[in-house]
């Protein structure tokens, strides 16, 4: 028997071929196959989350909105993936995870054609919309398939090497991003993804059949409608009292409403016969800790990263090449470190780490030194960021690695889909709050409240994960421990 090998350097058995054969496309391993699908699908969603901070300011410069409308391009977004990718699981296992993938292609598709094309911030902003929507059902939809055809021995070196592989849109798409931006035009940016999703697209009818679940999930259609009203009346009063002040008619009316929703959220999910935030699992002190960790991690991370990206261009005067080559210390260091962080949490502990990691990550925000009329970007900048991405790469697996090991294998899933809303989430309610904090303009002073109040947030981080998290009672590293540190920080990174 011959073995193919994952990027993990893991073998997996492959049927054998007879000697002097060619290898041909269509007698690829089905486990095989699934990777290459899943890689590429999954690559669609992270190559546009890595470049769009990037062309805000000249998004801004085009089709006007000022700071409001460069929250809604990233809000609007997170808005839809936040809202779907709960149900989105649901959804996928009831009408068959291929075909849900397909239609997530096809509505990611759409949205990038319409915010490529937009002419309008409404334009714009309904593309982003779309796309939020197609992406909910892509990285859920390709782990399913991995869940789905490696056996249990294989799988999670499976995931491992999809971390490993997908890990490549964090690294180039900043670069790409912004030689797009600067020697083309913003609207490339949306054009970057069309090559991976035409690709993953017509690679779904190469895929082997596909098992379906033992049982068919039942969506909850009133939590998820709750979530959404919820979440998007919440986010409306928020970007928009930035602009036009409390006062406004629709304002305070869309935050009462927001709230109010989303306590009928809470209260229904306990009622619910199949709800989809199971609250039995947050009595689970160290899943309830882990996510609480999770908000604020990184509800923080993404503040700061938004905020350094506009700053660094619209103030500084940076263009946006130099803007993302100015974020790749996350992904080399996390490349380089974040299998032997999984070592040593796994020895002896995850709380350390997690106390350890989002102070450090908070200190490197308050080692930024803003001042744009001699703001080096060498000297006043980068030294910060590589604290950040070395606390972040310190959290990141341990925090992962807690949240799902927290709870029964038979939940994995749902706890992986809900720490994943939980970050996203985070991430919606943090950029909303810039105007707000920024007082509708970047500046040196505003600037700096920003990274202070990011750096407030890693510090209740680290604080909640020494109050809550627990070392279990004999830590041990699995056999498997390189595959689960790649897992844990390729679903943080994606994260942020």
């Amino acid at each position: 028997m011959t073995t193919t090998r994952l990027a993990t350097g893991i073998g997996l058995p492959a049927p054998a071929r007879p000697l002097g054969r060619p290898s041909k496309l269509r007698d690829a391993a089905p486990t095989s196959r699934v990777m290459v699908v899943a890689v590429m699908v999954s690559m669609v969603a992270f190559l546009d989350s890595t470049v769009v901070n990037l062309a805000l300011p000249a998004t801004e410069r085009d089709l006007g909105g000022g700071m409001c409308l460069q929250q809604w391009v990233v809000d609007g977004y997170l808005l839809a993936l936040a809202a779907t990718i709960l149900p989105g699981g649901s959804i996928s296992d009831q009408f068959g995870r291929v075909s849900v993938m397909r239609l997530g292609l096809v509505a990611f598709g759409a949205g990038s054609a319409l915010a490529a094309t937009a002419a309008s911030p409404a334009m714009l902003i309904a593309g982003r919309l779309i796309q939020g929507f197609g992406a909910a059902f892509l990285v859920p939809g390709s782990l399913a398939l991995i869940n789905s055809v490696f056996d249990p021995a294989h799988r999670t070196a499976a995931i491992g090497s999809w971390t490993a592989w997908t890990g490549t849109a964090f690294a180039l798409g900043p670069l790409l991003g912004g030689l797009a931006v600067d020697l083309l035009s913003w609207r490339w940016i949306y054009a970057l993804s069309a090559v991976p999703m035409v690709i993953g697209f017509a690679l779904t009818f190469w895929l082997p059949p596909v098992p379906g679940p033992a049982r068919r999930a039942r969506v909850d259609i009133p939590g998820a409608a709750l979530s959404a009203a919820g979440l998007g009346a919440t986010v409306y009063a928020l970007i928009e009292s930035g602009k036009r002040g409390w006062a406004a008619p629709l304002v305070a009316p869309s935050l009462v409403v927001g709230i109010t929703a989303l306590l009928a959220f809470v209260v229904w999910e306990r009622r619910a016969a199949h709800p989809l935030v199971p609250p039995q699992l947050f009595r689970v002190r160290n899943f309830a800790g882990a996510n609480l960790t999770t908000s604020f991690v990184y509800g923080a991370l993404t503040m700061s990263s938004l905020a350094i990206s506009l700053y660094t261009q619209e103030v500084a005067g940076y263009c946006a090449t130099v803007a993302g080559l100015v974020t790749l210390p996350s992904p080399v260091i996390s490349f380089l470190f974040a299998k032997r962080i999984g070592h040593l949490a796994a020895r002896i502990g995850p709380r350390n780490f997690l106390m350890a990691g989002p102070a450090l990550a908070g200190f490197g925000l308050l080692l930024i030194r803003p001042s744009a009329h001699a703001f080096d970007i060498v000297t006043d900048l980068l030294p910060g960021m590589i604290v950040l991405a070395i606390g972040m790469v310190v959290t990141n697996t341990p925090l992962t690695a807690v949240s799902l090991s927290s709870v029964d294998s038979a939940h994995s899933g749902i706890a992986a889909a809900m720490q994943n809303a939980v970050g996203r989430t985070s991430a919606l309610t943090s950029v909303a709050s810039i105007g707000l904090i920024a007082a509708g303009t970047l500046t040196d002073a505003s600037f700096t409240r920003l990274l202070q109040v990011a750096a407030v947030l890693f510090f209740v981080g680290a604080v909640i994960s020494r109050v809550t998290v627990t070392n279990p009672a004999r830590p041990t590293a699995p056999k498997d421990a390189p595959a689960t540190a790649a897992v844990a920080d390729g679903v943080a990174g994606r994260a942020a």
